[in-house]
């Protein structure tokens, strides 16, 4: 069995993977970067007793993180607990991606996982978004070949700012709107965030396919916040909330 994990900036995902493939879980943590190796242990092994797998039975690990501080425990604690080091996503790594960046170095990991991913399910050219702490759209065209993308303020980050720099405005959680127009302040607010990052991804999925005169345009999005968002955009997009994970199992398989 495989696992996967996931180290962003506000959660961490963990998934285990049987010998087919298939995803037997899909847990989240909170990311805490001052946690020991031992707590990051004990944390994994509460989660394999939770869904009732045996943690002696995995016989791989890989590792996608944007959290450096985190790398050194992370890496230790799957060590320790697997007796074997975790493979991780990063410079030496196979992905079958052609990387066109300034700086190879500085395509985060969960987007190169994504790519990947969208590569095993849709035709170029591609559309990627994910939806975390920060949204990361990325474009992937002819040949496998990753072109760069755009980075934006995820939704949550944004919706904090907006209730932190106005001080009449209240903090909100992320919710279905009731109607475009609000009718009081909290209403108001969650409509202009979801319609408004919409609208937004609309704009930018338009201009992208600008770049692509004539060809088809494939949109996938994932993350913990596209499910929120993505239904109030007019362009087609893939929800699909294990689309990094799949990256994560695709490119383990690639490098095995």
């Amino acid at each position: 069995m495989l696992l996967a994990i996931d180290v962003g900036n506000s959660n961490t995902s963990v998934g285990l993977f049987d010998k087919s493939g298939q995803l037997q879980f899909l847990a989240s943590l909170d990311t805490d970067s001052r946690k020991t190796a031992d707590q990051i242990s004990i944390d994994l092994m509460n989660l394999f007793t939770l869904y009732r797998f045996r943690y002696t039975d995995i016989t791989g690990a890989i590792l996608c993180s944007v959290v450096p501080p985190l790398n050194f425990a992370m890496e230790k604690a799957l060590t320790r607990l697997l007796g074997r080091p975790p493979m991780v996503i990063g410079p030496g790594v196979r992905t079958g991606l052609n990387i066109r960046l300034t700086v190879q170095t500085q395509v985060g990991a969960d987007i190169v996982a994504d790519a990947v991913a969208a590569l095993e399910k849709f035709q170029p050219p591609i559309i990627t978004i994910d939806m975390g702490t920060a949204t990361t759209i990325g474009v992937i065209s002819q040949g496998r070949t990753y072109e760069g993308g755009l980075l934006l303020p995820g939704v949550n980050v944004s919706l904090e700012a907006l209730s932190h720099r106005a001080a009449q405005l209240p903090d909100i959680s992320l919710q279905h709107p009731k109607a475009l127009i609000g009718k009081n302040t909290e209403d108001c607010m969650r409509s202009g965030i979801v319609y408004g990052t919409a609208g937004m991804l609309d704009g930018i999925i338009d201009r992208i396919r600008d770049e692509f005169p004539g060809q088809k345009v494939s949109v996938v999005a994932t993350g913990g916040n596209a499910p929120v968002i993505v239904r109030y955009c007019r362009n087609p997009i893939v929800y699909d909330k294990y689309l990094l994970m799949e990256g994560l199992w695709t490119i383990y398989q690639k490098n095995r």
